[in-house]
């Protein structure tokens, strides 16, 4: 069925807010989900939450779409989008594909690499033995991550080569593969896409050594700041850098990219978010508010990307 460019919400139909789940993140995906199925059901929609860790997925196909508040494995990494598509079921955000390449940090950062976009330099670390040969080749401080992970759980600022270990083993609760890469010394920046349009861009500001789960949604020292600070010149190349990187990974529909800039004022790709977190400590309802987006528009906005070349599937 053809529907306008701005469908009422009886045309959408049922829709799922899929949150919970299985991942290390589900009490962060709950938050979100309870956030955006109020701000569905304010505008009208008729939605209501599922927890695929307590419904079986295959119960999907009595509703119309779904809107993906999962964070981390299970929710960002393609395997949810994947059923959604077996069941015929439209879906907000990035495809298969996009998903899986953005969760994965090695193949987006290779991916970058091959564009010509920078990213901080990396290894992989897959045991002890790699400990030595990345000390060589990259200089400290650097961070330390697990290869398929969120909301930086299990995530390592490491200062001394002796803190290495520990920190591998960290990062390798979360996933046997860990990610090792050179810090960029300098101030933190996300950039919010929607649609393919840029949000404000956003200055992160923490009182710990890095932005961790603590400092993303606990903290109340943590500052976003908006205006970011950066010049017109600067966040346009900031704002093409982040399309690039999103496009390039084959992202769409929404998610945030997070950079962080050198003393040169360089800026260094590190990782893209599809799901990106939907609570009151989170990053993208806050630039959508600075574009006077409120909260139910943003989620009612975020709820068209399952709306496909102009069809209700």
């Amino acid at each position: 069925m053809r529907i306008d460019a701005q469908p009422n919400p009886a045309q959408l139909g049922r829709v799922a807010v899929l949150c919970g789940g299985y991942s290390a993140e589900r009490e962060i995906s709950l938050a979100s989900g309870e956030a955006c199925l109020a701000a569905l059901q304010a505008r009208g929609v008729v939605a209501e939450a599922f927890d695929p860790a307590a419904r079986s997925i295959s119960e999907m196909k009595d509703f119309d779409r779904a809107l993906i508040a999962l964070h981390g494995p299970g929710g960002e990494d393609g395997s949810i989008q994947g059923a959604l598509e077996t069941l015929a079921v439209p879906y907000t955000g990035s495809g298969v594909l996009g998903s899986a390449l953005a969760m994965d940090k090695l193949q987006s950062k290779r991916i970058w690499q091959a564009m010509g976009l920078p990213t901080p330099a990396f290894r992989v670390l897959h045991g002890p033995e790699d400990i030595e040969p990345t000390l060589t080749a990259l200089s400290l401080p650097l961070f330390v991550k697990p290869l398929n992970e969120g909301s930086s759980l299990g995530t390592s600022r490491v200062e001394r080569s002796q803190d290495l270990l520990a920190a591998f083993e960290t990062a390798r609760g979360f996933g046997q593969t860990v990610l090792v890469e050179r810090c960029i010394e300098g101030p933190e920046y996300t950039l919010g896409l929607l649609n393919g349009e840029a949000l404000a861009a956003i200055r992160i500001e923490v009182s710990a050594n890095f932005y961790d789960f603590e400092a993303k949604y606990r903290s109340d020292a943590t500052r976003m700041l908006i205006p970011s600070g950066l010049s017109a010149s600067q966040e346009k190349a900031l704002t093409v850098l982040s399309q690039q990187a999103f496009t390039g990974i084959g992202a769409t529909g929404w998610g945030r990219v997070d950079v962080m800039a050198d003393a040169a004022g360089q800026f260094w790709l590190l990782e893209v978010n599809t799901v990106p977190g939907m609570t009151d400590h989170s990053l993208v309802p806050e630039a959508a508010r600075a574009h006077g987006i409120d909260q139910e528009e943003l989620v009612w906005r975020i709820l068209l990307t399952s709306w496909r070349h102009g069809e209700i599937h």
